[in-house]
């Protein structure tokens, strides 16, 4: 129990991962919403949660965004942003076509992958593409190129089975997996097939290789360890399963401190707090408020990298 026999209260240390939470690519589509709002009025629609974290969704819908799950629930004359996973090219082709002003969302970093799939397709090579399928990005990564371009892959076993066709073959990965089981999966690939193309740069990005490191950092002295996401965020999943191989079985995900179980965490000394790239920090700082109220608290800084990583708005709002 938090609280001893005697009414001192136990002491807790929080080990607080850094960096944690929102990345680039999360600011700037949050961002490219809330100054569409600014320039073209409410309503604006947004196809698909902009990021998956329903605290910043909801908190968008005050300001007016609507957000939808598909183009033909928007009007032809109101604004309509795309996430910041990436949308298959037929959602911008069909925005056109009605003469709507839209805004793309997705990030840079996503982009780049879609640059590169088609500069593999241009040069006559299949892609095996790395991911989770159904996920927003992998759909939209493979939405870029017509359909038999790309064969997803999307785990180990899948790996040392799959048929790819003959000929020059390249792979890809989404941008928010396991930097481990990647790695797995990439060796399998090459095992299998060694002329097959690496990317230019690694598709994973700084944000999610960094969140990842720095809870290898604070798991294995934690207790227990926290990761506030969304489970529709594959990040904020990422980072819950790296806690447990990094030694730390008792790790969960929560979407905000009203979901924690504290009595399921056990008698802890040490707790690890980490967030997804989705997730605003607020939701870290009241967790941390939630926990002063069981225990005493200290905080430790665990910082395992620093981040600058800033990108530009869609040329239409940085004029706005």
């Amino acid at each position: 129990m938090p609280a001893q026999a005697s009414g001192v209260v136990a002491p807790l240390t929080i080990l607080l991962a850094g960096p944690r939470g929102f990345c680039a690519g999360v600011d700037r589509a949050i961002l490219i919403v809330e100054r569409a709002l600014e320039r073209y009025g409410a309503p604006v629609y947004v196809r698909h949660e902009i990021v998956h974290n329903r605290h910043v969704v909801e908190a968008l819908e005050r300001k007016g965004a609507v957000f939808v799950a598909e183009l033909d629930q928007v009007p032809d004359d109101r604004p309509v942003v795309f996430s910041a996973h990436g949308v298959p090219k037929s959602v911008p082709a069909e925005a056109q076509r009605r003469e709507m002003i839209y805004l793309d969302a997705t990030c840079p970093l996503v982009s780049k992958v879609h640059s590169e799939a088609e500069h593999h397709r241009k040069a006559g090579r299949h892609i095996a593409l790395i991911g989770h399928a159904g996920h927003p990005e992998v759909v939209g990564t493979m939405g870029q190129l017509p359909e038999g371009s790309i064969t997803l892959v999307e785990d180990e076993e899948q790996a040392r089975s799959v048929n790819l066709p003959a000929g020059p073959l390249a792979y890809a990965t989404q941008t928010t997996l396991s930097v481990d089981d990647t790695a797995g999966i990439v060796a399998e690939l090459m095992r299998r097939f060694p002329d097959m193309l690496p990317p230019r740069k690694d598709d994973i990005c700084y944000a999610t290789t960094n969140r990842q490191a720095a809870v290898k950092a604070i798991a294995a002295r934690s207790d227990a360890v926290l990761v506030i996401g969304s489970t529709k965020s594959s990040n904020s999943l990422r980072l819950v399963e790296v806690a447990k191989r990094a030694g730390c079985a008792n790790a969960y995900l929560v979407a905000s401190a009203a979901d924690i179980d504290w009595a399921k965490l056990g008698p802890i000394r040490t707790l690890g707090l980490s967030a997804g790239a989705s997730a605003p920090e607020i939701l870290v700082q009241e967790t941390i408020d939630e926990a002063r109220k069981r225990f005493a608290v200290t905080i430790e800084d665990v910082v395992t990298a620093t981040e600058d990583v800033k990108f530009n708005l869609p040329r239409a709002l940085e004029t706005a």
